[in-house]
């Protein structure tokens, strides 16, 4: 959810602006670009080297920087940021964010910010009790500010309570969580293809072809970042995926990528088969090395099972369904017979004749065609670009 989003990042003065360190190194593990604006208190509890260090950017502590006399232009800051986060978040922050009390660039910037703000207290017990508190965290949320609750544990007073500022690993789970929740595909399940299928032919040689699962890798990171949950069942690649919201499922041959579609496929809401299947594979596979002092002067082949085919007889109304063509000829006359027979609520047509698209590159030149044969075209773009056109298209059968 994190990823390729511009977060600011708060810290004010409190014994807990030290976990501000773990929260800039997750929120860039997170692959979000960080910035950091503290107060001028904040300072005598963490080191703007340390997080300049971390989120790999000056960090901004005033209004006009002492060396240069140059202008930290708070309504830019405000406008940069998709997320805003402070934390941690003094009583006396709280109490300036609903006065707008604004005697610092922190409290400057977030009177001028666009984008959802997150807050997380640090305080102790008695103080975080306090009716005043109360009141200020009740205002901040009618104004739609985010709340992230504290935690219950040792203070800094060594009083038990709650007051603890919530650790940076679950602040960045509660981010994820709640971006989640308004996100088109939130609580939607997607299964996708990818990748290749390897045939056996013997023990050191199969059947298969040249794709990268590239695209089905581009669909699911997509899918993923508007809140599905996502499997991914995919044949032999070099490329790699990471996001909690994917479950990878390795598969080789067809017959495995056909069992595990068929096991998940009645669960999920949006299944796209973008997987490159081996359409033959030998007769009689030899469990051991064929010697090339033996040789063979032919190798048998059959016909793989079709999986979009067989998944295309039990889908539901509810369901939609998604499948590949590559063609060379014939093309859109193909497609669209392939979108019939197959019960398909949209087809991806890819042309062998486009240089732009194919196997194993990093662009892809499609045209879309829905179950009305409304037709579709779009320039070369990255896959991830391409992946982001597909889910548009979805997004809009689904209404």
């Amino acid at each position: 959810m994190l990823n390729g989003k511009n977060v600011l990042l708060g810290v004010t003065a409190s014994i807990a602006a030290y976990k501000a360190a773990n929260l800039v190194r997750l929120l860039k593990k997170s692959g979000a670009n960080v910035q950091v604006i503290q107060t001028p208190k904040s300072l005598e509890f963490i080191t703007p080297l340390t997080l300049s260090t971390l989120s790999e950017n000056p960090v901004s502590t005033k209004m006009v920087n002492d060396e240069d006399k140059t202008w930290n232009n708070h309504v830019k800051l405000g406008l940069w940021a998709d997320i805003m986060i402070i934390a941690p978040a003094s009583a006396k922050t709280l109490s300036k964010m609903v006065n707008g009390d604004c005697d610092n660039l922190l409290i400057a910037t977030y009177l001028s910010s666009k984008c959802p703000v997150y807050f997380a207290p640090a305080m102790d017990l008695d103080m975080f009790k306090h009716n005043s508190t109360k009141e200020n965290i009740k205002k901040l949320e009618e104004n739609l500010n985010i709340l992230i609750p504290p935690t219950s544990g040792e203070l800094a007073s060594g009083l038990l309570g709650v007051g603890r500022m919530e650790e940076p690993e679950n602040i960045i789970s509660f981010i994820n969580n709640h971006l989640s929740l308004n996100l088109p595909l939130s609580s939607k399940k997607v299964l996708i293809t990818a990748g290749p299928t390897q045939e056996k032919i013997d023990d050191v040689r199969y059947i298969s072809n040249y794709s990268s699962g590239k695209m089905g890798i581009s669909l699911a990171r997509v899918a993923a970042e508007l809140g599905a949950n996502v499997k991914l069942i995919i044949g032999p690649t070099n490329q790699n995926i990471n996001h909690p919201n994917i479950e990878i499922i390795n598969v080789i041959s067809a017959d495995q990528m056909y069992d595990n579609v068929l096991e998940n496929f009645s669960s999920t809401d949006i299944t796209i088969c973008s997987a490159a299947v081996s359409d033959f594979k030998p007769k009689n596979p030899v469990n051991k090395k064929i010697k090339k002092e033996t040789g063979f002067n032919n190798i048998e082949l059959i016909p793989n099972k079709d999986i979009l085919l067989e998944i295309s007889k039990t889908k539901s109304l509810s369901q939609t369904l998604v499948g590949f063509a590559l063609e060379s000829d014939n093309e859109r006359n193909n497609a669209i017979s392939k979108l019939t027979t197959k019960n398909l609520d949209l087809v991806v047509l890819n042309s062998l004749n486009d240089k732009d698209a194919g196997f194993g590159i990093d662009t892809n030149k499609i045209t879309l065609i829905d179950s009305d044969r409304n037709i579709e075209e779009f320039d070369s773009k990255s896959k991830y670009d391409v992946a982001k056109d597909i889910f548009n298209k979805i997004l809009k059968i689904k209404k």
